[in-house]
């Protein structure tokens, strides 16, 4: 039987108002003072068009040379506000021999704008910063735990990745219940060249053994009492022979509390891999190893970013 987290009565969806304050990591000026580097972070409610229709809230991490010139904002139906569009006119050009990729971060079953251990807080921002900057989504539910209306999220913030900035090559990141958001959507899609998941849950993840060749990386703890790291043991196995890897930590539970600067780092480099970006030494020291969220802040955020909203755990 596949393994799932059991979504709660469906809500209201949130609204981007509901994630005031989390914008950017706690110490970001950490990153900025050995890089030189002030990427730009546009919180957005992105139409979704489809039966339930709304706004999905989301925070858009931009390098610092995507100058950005949008259309009029508008508020969003329900007080969602953030940018809003339908059109397809590109609202800024690609910097000259950009890889034209970007990446989408999706948390659990309870939604969410930080990740597991607050780890797409600060994911985000580096991602902007590596060598040319790789544009990064962080993405929440409308109806969490409801694989279809969230995997329409996902593909409304592709389309508006594409329509807006001409990005057309993404890597698709999800956590828990992510995980079947992620090959979901990615299945039929080639323009997904990459997926990456943290402590997935099986069920509605048949889309894992359509990805090949595409590259997969998956993580989990073997202490998660949440998803057995027998989830993602699975999926590797579901995948079948390409480019996959398995990473298990041991002891560590749902969110990689105990390894999550570690899981970060990976998550970096992997996307950094698919979208061509070369990291080196120098880089690696003072972006992806940079810390920009203290180990005791990360539950607090987490909390905050609604990321722990039933039925997700940490443990």
């Amino acid at each position: 039987m596949a393994a799932t987290l059991l979504p709660h009565p469906p809500q209201k969806p949130h609204s981007i108002h509901s994630y005031a304050g989390l914008a950017k990591p706690p110490h970001l000026t950490r990153l900025e003072e050995t890089t030189h580097k002030v990427g730009q972070v546009e919180p957005l409610s992105i139409d979704v068009d489809d039966a339930h229709g709304g706004f999905v809230p989301g925070f858009l991490h931009l390098p610092p040379d995507f100058f950005t010139n949008p259309p009029a904002a508008t508020e969003s139906e329900g007080g969602g506000g953030g940018t809003t569009t339908t059109g397809t006119k590109p609202a800024a050009a690609l910097p000259p021999h950009h890889h034209r990729t970007a990446a989408i971060l999706l948390s659990g079953a309870g939604g969410g704008v930080t990740g597991p251990s607050s780890i797409y807080l600060s994911l985000a921002c580096k991602l902007a910063t590596l060598g040319r900057g790789i544009p990064c989504l962080r993405l929440d539910y409308r109806y969490p735990a409801v694989t279809e209306p969230c995997v329409c999220d996902a593909k409304a913030g592709m389309a508006y990745l594409r329509d807006m900035y001409g990005l057309d090559r993404f890597v698709l990141v999800g956590w828990s219940f992510g995980g079947a958001v992620v090959f979901t959507a990615a299945e039929d899609d080639p323009h997904v060249v990459g997926c990456a998941t943290v402590a997935s849950q099986t069920a509605g993840t048949e889309g894992i053994k359509r990805l090949a060749p595409r590259p997969v990386l998956l993580m989990h703890g073997s202490g998660d009492n949440t998803l057995s790291v027998g989830c993602s043991q699975r999926l590797y196995h579901n995948y079948g022979a390409g480019d996959r890897m398995l990473q298990v930590f041991e002891g560590d539970n749902h969110s990689l509390s105990r390894n999550a600067e570690r899981a970060e780092e990976m998550l970096c480099e992997f996307v950094a891999r698919c979208a061509g970006v070369r990291v080196d030494p120098q880089e690696r020291k003072n972006v992806v190893e940079a810390e920009l969220v203290d180990e005791r802040e990360r539950h607090e955020l987490m909390e905050k970013g609604g990321d722990l909203r039933a039925p997700e755990r940490e443990d």
